[in-house]
């Protein structure tokens, strides 16, 4: 079988052409490409549910075995994989310490740890959000407000569903502790492009920002140092290919040790020196980002995520990005001369949408036609079905795709 590392070097440098794909980086995926024949889909949903390598499935059962074989000495082996899992997300996000990254079960458990640190002004902590966040962020935020523990404040998107960087940032006043927007939304694909400018804004209004990374990180470069922005959350469900429950929250480095932004989300393995079980009479946190820990890590959550961020750093994620934006202009422009209506504009992430008034039914339907997708709702309430493709797609399949949808559209 062969290793993520041969098969990487057999790409040689440059672009990626699909037949070099096919060939060298397809047998990594042998369990996954088997299933297509059997199934006859096309997978076009690699925004949602990424494929996972076939390495992924050996990961887990190595780390099972070493629970079966070693019981409690385990946990060396398994130390090591956390430690090699936050070491990854840190290269894959620009952050130069891989202890500022904590591993989180979900990016929503990583919002709530920058809410419950927020010291009101006066009143309540008062948040400003958009109205193009992910559910699960947008949910945890009106239920924070809805029990009284936040204020919480909205910026609408244009007419054209989009938001402005500018106009975000205008928004933030002196009152605001935190605001939360994503880099890339993921209801529309958009890259808010000037959110540095964003950040900027919150810091000089005495603010904290949190960006949520989760369709920005593994399809494209980013930078979390250069941004300055105090957190970020992500995972590893889409991109990556890494699985649910494997997610983050990075720390900006001068928050790390600073007494006033201890978390109160927490537990032992936040404590200094956690597996001695020394107590004192107060919570004596672990230095840097390891006091940013909680209690015993879901690891198995971290193991299924650590070949799928081999595979993304190692191919390169300007080629991957590059590869992306190609991929994603020849399945709008099959798309179009088979006469459907097509979302690409620019700046946007890895996919593209299709208009759909029930992106629900429409979405069902090109599955039964074999196409596997999904759909969502603008911020203004319109419906989009989603199309990703990735280095497991061929032009092929996306022509033959444009087809299946161009005739399900006409009948929509």
């Amino acid at each position: 079988m062969p290793t993520i590392d041969k098969a990487i070097a057999g790409l040689g440098e440059g672009p990626l052409p699909e037949h070099r794909c096919r060939e060298h980086l397809w047998p990594l995926f042998s369990r996954t490409i088997a299933a297509v024949p059997r199934s006859g889909e096309i997978y076009l949903a690699n925004h949602s549910l990424g494929r996972p390598l076939d390495r992924t499935a050996e990961d887990v059962q190595s780390a099972l075995d070493e629970w079966y074989n070693g019981l409690d000495r385990a946990w060396g082996p398994w130390s090591e994989a956390m430690r090699q899992y936050r070491g990854l997300v840190a290269r894959l996000i620009g952050c130069s310490r891989e202890d500022a990254v904590v591993h989180k079960t979900s990016a929503g458990q990583g919002l709530r740890t920058a809410l419950n640190l927020l010291t009101p002004k006066s009143g309540r902590p008062r948040v400003l959000t958009t109205r193009g966040e992910f559910d699960a962020c947008d949910f945890i935020l009106k239920a924070y407000a809805q029990k009284g523990v936040i204020d919480l404040d909205f910026v609408e998107s244009d007419l054209v569903v989009r938001f402005d960087a500018d106009a975000i940032a205008e928004r933030i006043t002196e009152q605001h502790e935190l605001v939360v927007v994503s880099t890339t939304f993921f209801s529309t694909g958009q890259i808010l492009e000037g959110v540095e400018r964003v950040v900027d804004s919150a810091h000089e209004h005495g603010a904290m920002i949190l960006l949520d990374t989760y369709h920005t990180a593994g399809a494209m470069p980013m930078s979390f140092d250069a941004l300055h922005a105090d957190f970020a959350i992500g995972g590893n469900y889409k991109y990556t290919r890494g699985g649910s429950g494997a997610c983050w929250l990075a720390i900006r480095e001068d928050h790390l040790d600073d007494e006033k932004l201890r978390p109160v989300d927490t537990g032992w393995f936040a404590k200094a020196d956690h597996f001695h079980f020394t107590r004192g009479d107060e919570a004596m946190y672990a230095p840097g980002g390891d006091g940013w820990q909680e209690g015993t890590p879901a690891l198995l959550c971290m193991v299924q995520a650590l070949a799928g961020l081999e595979f993304v750093l190692g191919v390169g994620l300007d080629r991957l990005r590059d590869y992306s934006v190609d991929q994603r202009a020849f399945l709008a422009d099959c798309l179009r001369e088979c006469g459907a209506e097509v979302i690409d504009d620019e700046p946007r992430g890895a996919f593209l949408l299709v208009p759909a008034d029930d992106p629900g039914e429409f979405g069902a339907a090109l599955r039964e036609r074999g196409v596997v997708t999904d759909g969502r709702l603008d911020p203004r309430g319109k419906g989009h079905v989603r199309f990703c493709p990735d280095v497991l797609n061929t032009r092929d399949e996306m022509s033959r795709a444009a087809e299946i949808v161009a005739r399900a559209w006409a009948t929509a």
